[in-house]
């Protein structure tokens, strides 16, 4: 058992992602044949056209590119959190195939892990939790109840700081959605933080259609209203160089 550390890495992306989008929205408008279409794109920068297009809010040519992630150290409430944005598709290690026994790791939320009263009371637990997890086993094992059988009923005693690990595909522009909302200082914090790590990834692998993607706020008044953080300064210094 030890504390997980996020980690999130960019896996695989559609080639050439900038070019995909911009073939995709001049087709609509273009009478010619695919072919010549796709020789001309690749012959010109499309940064400019890009960005006219997110300007313009043309957005469905946007969903042709499409990102895949694999992320570890998170915890089980971040991907409870993560999964809500159904437009994408989401492969996640099970705590019924694989077995906890030797030990599972945790993330700790920082104004915890800066008191050193609060962080030894939870760690204390997750040894607690890690006890009887193992003690569950051990007496379905005696039952004769093996394996994912008894690793799918153990799993209930396991808490929401359990580290996970899971692989994301999202297309471009449900990404723009879910940076809007997750950079966002209002959404919690450990899936900020895996937003900013993903969006770090996608503005090397994709510039033009990511060099404005973060909050709402970024070009926008704030959109939580009398909710807002009241930091958009800073926010919006953040994420210039981010």
């Amino acid at each position: 058992m030890s504390e997980a550390k996020l980690k999130v890495i960019l896996l695989r992306h559609s080639p050439n992602p900038e070019e995909t989008i911009a073939m995709a929205a001049k087709l609509c408008y273009s009478p010619a044949d695919i072919t010549s279409l796709k020789d001309k794109i690749e012959t010109k920068d499309q940064k400019a056209f890009i960005e006219k297009l997110v300007k313009m809010g043309h957005m469905s040519p946007v969903e042709h590119a499409s990102f895949t992630f694999a992320v570890e150290g998170i915890s089980r409430a971040c991907s409870h959190q993560l999964v809500r944005h159904r437009l994408a598709s989401y492969s996640q290690q099970s705590q019924r195939y694989v077995s906890e026994e030797s030990g599972f790791d945790y993330v700790i939320p920082p104004i915890i892990r800066e008191d050193k009263e609060l962080k030894k009371i939870f760690i204390s637990f997750m040894q607690q939790a890690q006890d009887t997890y193992n003690s569950i086993v051990q007496k379905l094992n005696e039952k004769g109840v093996t394996g994912e059988a008894a690793n799918q009923d153990a799993r209930f005693i396991l808490p929401n700081a359990s580290e996970t690990k899971i692989m994301v595909t999202m297309n471009a522009r449900e990404l723009l959605h879910f940076f809007r909302q997750r950079c966002c200082n209002r959404a919690q914090w450990e899936i900020r933080q895996m937003a900013d790590e993903m969006l770090k990834l996608v503005r090397k692998a994709a510039p033009t259609i990511f060099h404005q993607a973060g909050p709402g706020c970024l070009h926008a008044p704030c959109p939580e209203g009398d909710y807002t953080c009241g930091t958009i300064k800073e926010v919006r210094k953040k994420y210039s160089v981010l």
